[in-house]
C-alpha cells in the first residue's frame, strides 16, 4: 500500500474530466492536479515548446513526491512521455493515448469508420492510429481530425450554446460524412465536455472517451505496482497557472456535486 498522492497534469482544466472516474474507482486515493491554464491551449504550439513546459511540470510533480503521473493531455502524451519516463524511470507513467487506443482496437471492427478527434500537435504525430493498428492490425478506417478552436471555447466555458454547435459542425459536418463515421474517439480530454452536443448533433455515433479509459489504466497500474491507498490522508490539492473565474466554474461544471466530497484545496502556481 502506498499512500502518496497521484499527480495529475494537463495543459489547461480537461484533464479533470478523468478526476471522477477515478475517485468513483479509487476513493482512497489523494490527488494533485495542475492545469497550465495560463499558457494553454498546447495544442497549437512548437513540440520543443510543449517539452519544456512538461518537464517543468515533471519536476514539480516529481517535487511533491507523487507515486504516479497521469499525462491528462494527449497533446503531451503525443509528444513527450518518452522524454518524461526516461527522466524519471521509478514514476509509473500513464498516457491518456494507449488505453484509449487498446479500447478502440477491442471494441472496434474492420467495417467501422473510426474518426479521431484531437488537436493539431496529436494529430500531427499520428500518435493514435499508430497505437491502434499496433493492437489491431485488422483496424484500416483511421480518419483524423484536428479541432484547435474546441479547447479555447472550452476553457472559456463556451460549451452548450450555438457557437460551439457551429464550431463542432464547421469541423466535422463534412468529415462524418464523407468517411461515414459511425464512431468518434475523443483523443483530448477537454472534448469529454461537448459529448453531448457530439451526440445531439450526431445521434447514433458511438463516442470513445478518453479521460474515462485513463483512470481505468491508473486502476489498473496502481494493483500491479502494489501502489493503492488504503486510506486518503490528506487532502486533495489542485493547482492551477492562472486561478482564474473560468478555471472556477469549470471544476464546478466537472465535479459538480462531487466537488465537496472530494476536501479539495486550490492554489496558484507559477512555474
Amino acid at each position: 500500500m502506498d499512500n502518496r498522492p497521484i499527480g495529475f497534469f494537463d495543459s489547461g482544466i480537461g484533464g479533470l474530466t478523468s478526476i471522477p472516474y477515478i475517485m468513483r474507482r479509487l476513493p482512497d486515493e489523494r490527488i494533485i492536479f495542475f492545469g497550465d491554464t495560463a499558457r494553454t491551449p498546447y495544442g497549437s504550439k512548437s513540440p520543443d515548446t510543449i517539452r519544456q513546459f512538461t518537464m517543468q511540470i515533471g519536476e514539480f510533480m516529481v517535487k511533491n513526491n507523487v507515486k504516479m503521473m497521469v499525462i491528462a493531455c494527449n497533446t503531451i502524451s503525443a509528444t513527450c512521455i518518452g522524454e518524461l519516463r526516461e527522466k524519471y524511470p521509478g514514476i509509473p507513467i500513464i498516457s491518456a493515448i494507449s488505453p484509449t487506443a487498446r479500447v478502440v482496437a477491442e471494441n472496434c471492427n474492420p467495417g467501422n469508420n473510426i474518426g479521431i478527434l484531437a488537436t493539431k500537435v496529436t494529430i500531427k504525430s499520428g500518435a493514435y492510429v499508430d497505437k491502434i493498428q499496433d493492437k489491431n492490425k485488422n483496424l484500416k478506417n483511421l480518419f483524423s481530425a484536428a479541432c484547435p478552436a474546441f479547447v479555447p471555447l472550452i476553457e472559456e466555458g463556451i460549451i452548450d450554446n450555438e457557437i460551439m454547435d457551429l464550431t463542432i459542425k464547421y469541423y466535422l459536418d463534412d468529415f462524418m460524412k464523407d468517411y461515414e463515421i459511425d464512431t468518434l474517439v475523443l483523443g483530448c480530454t477537454h472534448y469529454p465536455l461537448i459529448s453531448a452536443n457530439l451526440k445531439r448533433i450526431y445521434p447514433g455515433v458511438n463516442i470513445i472517451n478518453s479521460s474515462k479509459e485513463a483512470a481505468v489504466a491508473v486502476n489498473i497500474e496502481l494493483e500491479k505496482n502494489n501502489l493503492l491507498a488504503d486510506s486518503r490522508s490528506g487532502d486533495n490539492v489542485f493547482y492551477a497557472s492562472d486561478l482564474s473565474e473560468n478555471f472556477m466554474n469549470m471544476i464546478q461544471l466537472i465535479l459538480g456535486k462531487e466537488q465537496e466530497e472530494l476536501n479539495i484545496r486550490f492554489k496558484n502556481l507559477d512555474l
